[in-house]
Parts: C-alpha cells; sequence; structure tokens
C-alpha cells in the first residue's frame, strides 16, 4: 500500500509502494521465482497452459528496474520472493487499490499467475483472493450474477441464449447477442443522445463516480432519471425526475451469496416504511405497466425466481441444481455452490480447483499478462502531487447513505473532508495542520483541512473517497477489460487559501 494504513501499521511487513506499480513488482517476483526454480513444475506442467510464453514475458522485469520503478529496496523484493517460496501454505490477497486502476484486470492476473506458477491454489490455507466491499457484491460477481446471462452464460452464444430462453418461457430474440454497456459508455451515449432515459438502481453515482462534474453534466442532458432506493436523501435521489421507495434487506425475503460461495436467506423481520416495496414488487410492478408482464407470469414470489436461477446454472461451474428449495437453504445454514443433483447434503464445504482442474475446455489454467505502464496521468510542474483515494476512518462507508443514519458512527467520524500531507512537503509549501487548503486537479478542485502525517509519502496527498466533493478531481480512465474506473490516483496541487499559482 503507498500508504502507511491502519492495516499496514498491523502488518509483519509494510511494503510502500509507489502508486499504480504493483504489477511491476508481481511480475519481478515472479522473474526471482523462475530464476530460482522455486515454483511448483509439476503443477504447471499437469494444470496449466501459457507458463513458457509468461516466463519469458516476466524476464525483462530485472531487480533494478522493479526496485526503481516501486521504490522497495532490492533486499525488501528477494525477501518477498522467499517467503513465498519458503511458505508452506501461502495465499495471496488484494482489494480494491488494485481493482480500481487502469490497469486492475492484469495487476489481478499477474498476482493470480504467482499462486498457479506455485501451485497455491485449490488446497488449505492458498488460492488468490480479491475482496471487495460487502459479502453479496462480491459473492454474487463470483457466483457471475453479473452483466453477462444468468448461471454464467454467455449473451453473444446462440446456444445460452436459447437455453436460457428456453427455461424463462420466452422468444429467445428477446434476450439481446452482445454485452450491455459498462458505465462510462452509457454516459457515453448519453452525451450522443442515444440515451434519453437512465434507471439506476441501489447506488450513488451522483457521488461515488469519477470526475463528478462531467458526471452531473452527462446526467442534466437526460429526458427521464428514475432511482430506485431505500434512502430518500442521497445525491442521486435528489437529481431524480421519479424516486421508486425500496425496501431494506430486513424488509423484504431472499437469498444473498457471500464470499465464500455459500448462499444464505434473508428473512423479512419488519414491514417497509411508506410506499417502499421490494426490489421484486417493483419490477413485477413495472413489467406490469410496461405490456410485458407476460413474460414473469411464473414469478410469483423470489422464490420462483430462484428457481429460474437454479435451471440455468445446469451443467455450468456455479451448478445449484441440488438446492431444492429455500427451505432447504434455511435448514443448512446457507449451501456452498457449486451444488448439482445428488451432492452430498450432509458435505458442508467443497474447495475449488482440489482436483487441478480449471473451468475451460481442457481443463487448464491459463497464464495471463500484458506489459505493465505508468500512470495514465503522469505529475508536472504544475501538477506535483500524487493524489489517492480510498477508505478513511473506520466508521465511514462508501458514500456514507447508511453511515451518516447512525449517530454514533457520525460522531466518531471526520465531519469535515481532509486531505492527508507529508511533514515534508507541509514544511515546504509552508501548510500549517489543520489549515484549510485548495486541492486541485485539471477537472476541478475542492477546499480541505490538512493533517500532516508520515502515514503519507512525500509527493502524495490522500483524501478519503467518502466526502462527495473527491470524486471532483478524479480522472475518467477506466480498465480496458473490466471497465473500472482507474479512482485511486490522478495528479493534483495543493495551495494556501490565499495563495495564487500560475
Amino acid at each position: 500500500d503507498p500508504r502507511c494504513t491502519e492495516t499496514a501499521m498491523q502488518a509483519t511487513s509494510h511494503y510502500q509502494i509507489k502508486p499504480k506499480s504493483d504489477q511491476v513488482l508481481f511480475y519481478g517476483i515472479a522473474k526471482i521465482l523462475i530464476e530460482n526454480n522455486w515454483i511448483d513444475n509439476q503443477f504447471i506442467h499437469d494444470c496449466t497452459n501459457g507458463f513458457p510464453d509468461f516466463a519469458q514475458h516476466v524476464e525483462k522485469y530485472s531487480l533494478d528496474q522493479v526496485s526503481e520503478e516501486t521504490g522497495i529496496s532490492q533486499e525488501e523484493i528477494l525477501k518477498l520472493a522467499k517467503i513465498i517460496h519458503y511458505g508452506d501454505h501461502v495465499s495471496f490477497w488484494w482489494t480494491m487499490g488494485v481493482n480500481h486502476s487502469y490497469q486492475g484486470v492484469r495487476t489481478a492476473q499477474s498476482i493470480i499467475n504467482l499462486s498457479l506458477m506455485t501451485g497455491n491454489i485449490g488446497k488449505p490455507g492458498t488460492g488468490a483472493n480479491s475482496i471487495t466491499g460487502q459479502c453479496n457484491a462480491m459473492g454474487s460477481r463470483l457466483f457471475s450474477n453479473t452483466t453477462n446471462l444468468l448461471g454464467g452464460h454467455d449473451f453473444k452464444k446462440k446456444e445460452h441464449r436459447e437455453k436460457v430462453a428456453g427455461i424463462m418461457g420466452i422468444d429467445p430474440q428477446n434476450i439481446p447477442d452482445s454485452d450491455s454497456l459498462p458505465y462510462h459508455k452509457i454516459l457515453s451515449q448519453i452525451l450522443k443522445g442515444k440515451i434519453k432515459g437512465l434507471w439506476i438502481i441501489a447506488t450513488n453515482p451522483a457521488h461515488s463516480w469519477i470526475n463528478q462534474s462531467q458526471f452531473k453534466d452527462v446526467l442534466d442532458r437526460l429526458d427521464f432519471l428514475v432511482v430506485q432506493d431505500m434512502f430518500s436523501n442521497t445525491a442521486t435521489v435528489k437529481m431524480a425526475d421519479l424516486v421508486l421507495p425500496a425496501a431494506g434487506w430486513g424488509e423484504k425475503t431472499g437469498t444473498f451469496i457471500n464470499s465464500e460461495r455459500r448462499i444464505g436467506m434473508i428473512k423479512k423481520v419488519s414491514e417497509a416504511p411508506g410506499e417502499a416495496l421490494a426490489d421484486f414488487s417493483i419490477f413485477k410492478l413495472i413489467a406490469e405497466y410496461w405490456g410485458c408482464s407476460e413474460m414473469f407470469k411464473d414469478w410469483n414470489s423470489p422464490e420462483d425466481v430462484f428457481q429460474t436461477l437454479k435451471e440455468t446454472t445446469r451443467n455450468q461451474p456455479c451448478d445449484i441444481t441440488g438446492i431444492r428449495d429455500y427451505q432447504m437453504i434455511d435448514q443448512a445454514g446457507g449451501i456452498q455452490w457449486p451444488f448439482p443433483e445428488n451432492n452430498n447434503e450432509s458435505e458442508k464445504e467443497r474447495r475449488l480447483f482440489a482436483d487441478g482442474k480449471f473451468f475451460h475446455d481442457d481443463q487448464k489454467a491459463k497464464f495471463i499478462f500484458e506489459d505493465s505502464y505508468p500512470m495514465t496521468e503522469k505529475t508536472s510542474s504544475h501538477f506535483p502531487f500524487v493524489l489517492l483515494t480510498g477508505r478513511g476512518s473506520a466508521t465511514q462507508w462508501h458514500t456514507e447513505t447508511r453511515t451518516k443514519q447512525s449517530a454514533v458512527l457520525k460522531k466518531m467520524s471526520p465531519g469535515k473532508i481532509y486531505v492527508e500531507l507529508n511533514p515534508e512537503d507541509a514544511k515546504k509549501l509552508k501548510i500549517a495542520p489543520g489549515e484549510i487548503v485548495w486541492v486541485e486537479s485539471q477537472r476541478g478542485r475542492l477546499k480541505a483541512r490538512t493533517f500532516i502525517t508520515r502515514s503519507i509519502s512525500p509527493g502524495q496527498l490522500f483524501i478519503p473517497m467518502h466526502y462527495k466533493e473527491t470524486n471532483i478531481l478524479t480522472d475518467a480512465v477506466f480498465d480496458p477489460y473490466s471497465h473500472s474506473p482507474s479512482y485511486k490516483s490522478c495528479a493534483v496541487r495543493i495551495k494556501r487559501l490565499n495563495q495564487h499559482v500560475k
């Protein structure tokens, strides 16, 4: 982590890496492991494809270069390689600092490559593990509840569209034959006048989306904006032409999937307030008024939808056809996927890849790699600092839509926006602790109170993502594969309120 966070303070070793040099570090570690034959050659031969090309690719990541680009000493890099080699059970974990990047996918895959080449996968205490914000967000993505077709199918494959259409009892022509648009391409289509109306469900992009000034300008161009949310006071709800009040998790029945692949029950314990309805009921009513309710005639309850979803998973990696109903999930205290028909019901856990087989046609894992490249927005004499964004205090969460409802959490969290600044930089700029300053990027500026700390390196600033002003500064750059925004770093400058900068 570029910052010495509370987590880093608890670590045995903290690698205070230069922003966005992670991929270089992992390729450099791979080169060291290969050079010393600290790899699992048998596993690589039996269970993977593409290793020779990967080994050739990392050859150019010399120890000198890696140390220079990451800011980590050669001795520390070698020490990390040895820890991986001599560890009996080595697991790799990463969070949004990797994923929220212009090269997040390839960086994650560079970590997975380390897991594969050392055979640290499919066994207890091993694996490559991405941790995201909430258990259901992470669990649902692992299960494949993403923007591809239900049950891990592919919009672009005719046989997949026909299979799902058959299960749902609808015409295959009703299923698109291409992937849906990611967020930033939706916004692009609004600018082009191709999208006139937008329906936003359970998210607050008017606070959280990158390059806020541009985002709000884009939404203003819509003919009609619908927001479906359980809160009426979010920044996005305030922009809506129509608000659909939705029930919260304790006000509806359904399932969720946690980060260890376990499908669990959510039970209704309270009536939703006012006109709020469960998302399921909202969708059903929209379908009825839209004139397409016939397509959903068999869905009279959330469990009916679950039964449809279950059937779409048949013979897929996420097969759950062995789960009979909600009652079975409830009685078991949650059921881990995969759970196909005729599965042993007494078996509480199933480890993926324990047999060395992976979800490809040849059942082998793939080494995937690509050249790393520096930050897309480099510092300059005009914008000499790298701004980092991320989680602030333990009492703050995302856009604080929920945490601000708690008087205790609100009292414990910093109420006003602040910027972390290294003491060396503060001394050079004659900025005092607690002073109000401007932080500016090419996209906008904000006022913040300074917090002088050595947890941030010289030449870097940090502002928590929880404040709505933060994303005025961030740059609209996206990963080419996941389309995730590169939230975590951009070039900025900091100046005192009365200071003039040309």
